[in-house]
């Protein structure tokens, strides 16, 4: 069983909803194993929390 966990910042539910359906889709086609065998885990990280080059994602 596959688990894909994916850290981001936060977004819309409905973007959340269209990634996990596209990543589920991905195994299904690739692996060939059912949806169901297939996790995803949505880690969302605040702004203020995670940072790139040096600064904070909330600064820029």
């Amino acid at each position: 069983m596959p688990i894909v966990t994916v850290q981001q910042g936060p977004r819309d539910t409905e973007l959340k909803r269209e990634l996990v359906k596209r990543v589920t889709d991905a195994f299904v086609d690739v692996y060939r194993i059912p949806a169901q065998a297939v996790q995803v885990w949505i880690h969302e990280v605040p702004a203020d929390s995670w940072g790139a080059a040096g600064k904070l994602t909330a600064d820029k």
